[in-house]
């Protein structure tokens, strides 16, 4: 009997050394070559060409890609049997593993983004008391928050008692971000590593990587922002200028505007889609025309101190624009920096300056800006 059992561990102990060597000949192989030995699998060759024409061409796919023993015997097995899905994805684990390995190349963008909102946890968004009493959970809400999500909000959420209290029962999901870096960036898009602009960002125009896209969870796919569209949206019957800027049609990805409701002054008079509705922030007012870009960091989104970006060269009023009274210095300011106008402030009337009298008096002036 022992004889047959001391047979037995060594089969065994033999089987697993074999196991792991496999594991460990195909890691050094997947790591081979800046990983074109991964498109020995037929079903990968494809994802390897686009990468070694991407701006990460230099990388290998381990350098983003995080593996281990469990995972590349799953990869052997489902190459050998046959069960490759006809459209490979990354899981959402996959996912939120390479955002770590984002932060080892770009150390300053990933600091902005954990610093803003975009990094906003599944926590955070999905168990917030009050706002899942004005909108109930649903599964749209994965369409901004955890759009890389495998599963639906049952699979998610539970409501606990009291009701209106909610827990992650997703085990490890409670903390992990739900917009990370691949909401917004396909890092397989064709592109060239980046270098030093050949011209000052402010003469050649604002930057658009190829890399932005949005991550469509219907789809389940990037679209790039030049294929996305900026909608035409209007303040009551008037068309407002909208900026050009194609980086922020990510923005209007999740910041949509709504179409009016039936039975609201916009529908009944036939307006068009309405700035401001929606979780849209099209700049109005004084703003109107401006990029998302012109006072957000697409990172962080801290527009903090962009107001004296452009108010120290053309304000002649004397007051400090950061500490003026917007929604987000008061929270029972009307003067909403989005859509702010000079007669919120100037309630009296806008100052007469040099620049109101050449344009012809402080009336025309008041004209032009309301």
């Amino acid at each position: 009997m022992r004889r047959l059992l001391r047979v037995a561990a060594l089969v065994l102990g033999s089987a697993a050394l074999l196991v792991l060597g496999a594991a460990g000949a195909a890691s050094a192989w997947y790591a081979s070559e800046r990983g074109s030995r991964c498109a020995g699998c037929h079903e990968m060759a494809q994802f390897v060409d686009e990468a070694h024409d991407s701006a990460h061409r230099n990388l290998s796919c381990l350098d983003c890609h995080q593996e281990n023993p469990r995972t590349r015997l799953r990869h052997i097995r489902a190459h050998f049997a046959d069960e490759v899905p006809g459209a490979i994805r990354l899981r959402d684990v996959d996912v939120l593993q390479m955002t770590s390995s984002c932060r080892r190349c770009h150390q300053q963008e990933y600091a902005a983004w954990r610093a803003g909102p975009h990094s906003t946890t599944y926590r955070q968004i999905f168990t917030n008391s009050a706002e899942n009493e004005k909108r109930p959970l649903m599964e749209d809400c994965f369409r901004c928050h955890g759009m890389h999500y495998d599963g639906g909000i049952r699979d998610l959420v539970r409501e606990q008692n009291p009701p209106g209290h909610w827990r992650i029962i997703r085990a490890g999901f409670a903390d992990q971000p739900t917009i990370p870096c691949a909401a917004c960036h396909a890092i397989h898009s064709r592109g060239s590593p980046e270098a030093k602009p050949a011209a000052r960002i402010s003469v050649a125009g604002p930057v658009l990587h190829e890399s932005l896209a949005f991550f469509d969870r219907r789809e389940q796919m990037h679209f790039a922002a030049a294929a996305l569209a900026i909608p035409q949206l209007y303040d009551g019957p008037k068309p407002l200028s909208m900026s050009p800027d194609q980086r922020q049609a990510i923005c209007y990805q999740c910041h949509a505007p709504r179409s009016p409701d039936a039975g609201s002054p916009a529908a009944l008079r036939g307006w068009g889609t309405q700035a401001g509705s929606g979780d849209d922030r099209t700049p109005m007012g004084v703003h109107e025309g401006l990029s998302c870009f012109a006072c957000h960091n697409g990172h962080g989104e801290n527009a903090r101190a962009s107001c004296k970006a452009c108010h120290l060269r053309i304000s002649e009023c004397g007051l400090d624009v950061e500490k003026m009274d917007t929604t987000y210095a008061g929270a029972t300011s009307q003067h909403d920096i989005h859509w702010v106008r000079c007669v919120d402030c100037h309630t009296k009337g806008i100052p007469r300056t040099k620049h109101t009298l050449a344009a012809g008096g402080n009336d025309q002036m008041g004209k032009l800006r309301r």
